[in-house]
């Protein structure tokens, strides 16, 4: 995740305001300065000292940056950088920051050489673009597969410990997480987006499942839903498959009546997957149809076609590893 910082030089109370409600990291400042800023919010404040900007013109300022960054120095690069002498610097060094006017050009210092730079310094020209910049860097986690499954059984299963993720975020319709009995086919459980005359709408919440199944997490990596916690971070999924990131507030654990709900995908190939998911047996509990329409987990029936997503089997403490595996 990069490093998001504010260059506030020179120092404007409203600016560096907005810089913290947007959710920066560090504010970059004068010396004279840090303290006013420190006294506006906790975040970290930088220095020039500590974060020297140079420029990017020649050769020569190509290696002197280089020079610096080998030696543990952190750099920041003045704007109007351009991507070559900036890709021969990534190629030897870390610690390098790039001056950013606009959100395109954050998005592009963010992704060269598919790693982009560690730090994105963000000037007082796009303060406009501030919050799309941190939602783009900071929030936004890509796009993925999410397949089209048919609905083969719906079972009653007893009582067992349900998982309510409660988020500090407000979640919209079409969003939830993907949950599942394998880490290879998951569910997309939707959030408590709707309302009924019983029942106020939770946004923030999902009602994800069983404390066995999996939660599909940031970084390509997954948790059993019991190992959740405050603090957490997981993975938003949304109808078209773009996801972000949100943090867990709590977790509630409860008995409840379970329901296993099982769903088919055919691969391009022919072949026919499917894959489990125990919910919990009450109406607020949905899925996610393929037009991102939340269905009750009580309404569904086999046939009903919802969005899953199928990977290849195989995590150890939540991280991919090749081996053979079968989850049922």
């Amino acid at each position: 995740m990069k490093k998001i910082i504010f260059k506030a030089i020179p120092f404007q109370k409203k600016l560096v305001t907005l810089a913290l409600e947007s959710g920066v990291d560090a504010i970059l400042t004068e010396a004279a300065k840090a303290e006013a800023v420190r006294a506006l919010g906790r975040v970290e404040v930088l220095t020039p000292d500590e974060l020297p900007t140079l420029p990017l013109g020649s050769k020569a300022d190509e290696q002197a940056a280089t020079a610096l960054l080998t030696s543990g120095k952190q750099v920041s690069l003045a704007k109007g950088w351009e991507i070559i002498p900036v890709e021969n610097i990534l190629a030897q060094a870390s610690g390098l920051a790039l001056e950013c006017e606009s959100l395109d050009r954050a998005v592009l210092a963010a992704g060269i050489l598919e790693r982009g730079a560690d730090m994105i310094v963000v000037l007082p020209e796009a303060a406009h673009d501030l919050k799309a910049i941190v939602a783009e860097l900071k929030l936004s986690q890509g796009k993925l597969d999410l397949q089209r499954a048919v609905v083969t059984a719906i079972e009653p299963a007893g009582l067992g410990h349900r998982v309510c993720v409660d988020t500090i975020s407000m979640l919209r319709r079409g969003q939830g997480m993907l949950i599942g009995n394998s880490s290879a086919f998951t569910f997309l459980v939707h959030a408590e987006t709707e309302s009924n005359p019983y029942v106020a709408a939770r946004p923030f919440r999902v009602n994800a499942g069983a404390v066995h199944a999996y939660a599909q997490l940031p970084g390509d990596k997954t948790c059993y839903l019991e190992e959740l916690s405050a603090g957490r971070e997981v993975l938003v999924v949304s109808a078209d498959g773009s996801t972000s990131l949100a943090t867990v507030g709590r977790v509630k654990i409860e008995v409840r009546p379970m329901l296993k709900i099982t769903a088919e995908v055919t691969t391009p190939d022919g072949c026919r997957v499917s894959g489990q998911v125990f919910l919990q047996n009450a109406e607020t509990i949905r899925v996610t149809g393929i037009d991102g329409t939340p269905i009750s987990v009580v309404s569904l029936k086999p046939g009903d076609e919802i969005l899953c997503r199928t990977d290849v089997a195989g995590r150890h403490f939540g991280m991919r590893i090749c081996e053979d595996i079968k989850e049922g």
